[in-house]
């Protein structure tokens, strides 16, 4: 097996390269733990710790590795690896993960990721915008997965099929059924050799099983639905990656909740282009598009031209992406206070020692 084999390529060669890394083994983390990672390159699979100074130095949670990230290794012994660098990444997702605007990476230098929904009560139009925003923000092509087809009509999935289609242009859309097996060899003829795919979703809508059949074992734990809910009554509980016989790279995630907005402001222009597209032809450059005259957000609103549903969730995305850009910046502002506090401190140390 070749690092090649398991996604690496000449980006994250040549920053190794440009960072002077070049003694140093590489791999790629394939799994999450509390305080522990699962690593794996040519020589094979490590379980492995972060290096101490890199902690020191971290500022944030994108300073830790996450699954997907090629980092720089030294091995400890056969089954042992300490965590050196990481390497650059090609593509990010992340979301808002609690209200102190904690940051939370899902996956890393992910080339496609495979948004799933189930046809029952998980099935929602905003939800997929949610997810489309971030995971275009990070520069990952979105494609959306309907699973459980088989528990509607023919009539029902064909309306849901206009919905999605007259909301979305030129997105993929596949259909599947984990429990009867449909639409699997569409799904796995569209993953591609040494390419890596993301499976993003609910609890309960049916990830990890597709991810069973593609790999054609059960490698996944998973349980029934409960009837009553239509949720999973066992849900993935760490990032994991795995590999496919045709050597395409797949990653389960937990269950999520909810898709709240980073500083996301480019993925959500990218997937509302169309209100973008009549923004610029507002009166005021700075319009709001919520009450101001010669608003023609507001004007295709009334006419109908434009969807109620889609401006309602772009107001919602663009208000939770201005909130966490705003606290950021006074976070940053403390921080920057306190940094010169320190730095004052220091020098009044420096002045004492020397008497």
């Amino acid at each position: 097996m070749k690092n090649e084999d398991i996604g690496y390529g000449e980006y994250f060669e040549s920053n190794r390269k440009k960072l002077k890394l070049d003694e140093f083994s590489v791999a790629r983390v394939i799994a999450e733990y509390k305080g522990a990672y699962k690593i794996k390159n040519l020589n094979g699979e490590y379980m492995a710790k972060v290096m101490g100074k890199k902690i020191f130095n971290a500022s944030s949670r994108e300073d830790y590795p996450a699954v997907g990230d090629w980092v720089t290794i030294k091995e400890q012994d056969s089954e042992w690896a300490i965590i050196r660098d990481i390497l650059p990444r090609k593509t990010i997702i992340k979301r808002k993960y609690n209200n102190k605007n904690g940051i939370q990476i899902i996956a890393t230098n992910i080339d496609v990721a495979f948004i799933v929904e189930s046809i029952g009560r998980d099935f929602n139009l905003n939800r997929f915008e949610r997810y489309f925003a971030i995971v275009n923000d990070g520069g990952v092509h979105p494609v959306i997965i309907l699973n459980k087809i088989d528990l509607i009509s023919k009539e029902e999935l064909d309306f849901k099929l206009a919905q999605i289609k007259d909301r979305f242009k030129n997105i993929d859309i596949i259909l599947t059924s984990a429990l009867m097996d449909i639409g699997l060899e569409e799904l796995r003829s569209y993953i591609l050799p040494k390419k890596t795919y993301c499976f993003l979703g609910s609890s309960g809508v049916g990830k990890s099983s597709l991810i069973n059949k593609l790999l054609k074992e059960n490698a996944i734990e998973t349980k029934d639905i409960g009837f009553q809910t239509d949720r999973g009554k066992h849900t993935t509980t760490s990032r994991e990656m795995y590999f496919l016989k045709n050597g395409g790279i797949v990653i389960d995630n937990p269950g999520t909740r909810e898709v709240g907005m980073t500083d996301t402001n480019e993925g959500i222009d990218s997937v509302f282009d169309e209100i973008i597209l009549l923004s610029k032809e507002c009166k005021f450059a700075d319009c709001s598009h919520t009450s101001e005259p010669g608003c023609m957000v507001l004007s295709a609103l009334k006419s109908g031209e434009l969807d109620k549903s889609k401006y309602s969730n772009y107001i919602n995305l663009k208000k939770e992406t201005e909130f966490y850009e705003m606290t950021e910046a006074e976070r940053n502002e403390k921080n920057y206070k306190f940094g010169k506090f320190i730095k004052k401190a220091k020098k009044e140390i420096e002045k004492y020692k020397n008497l």
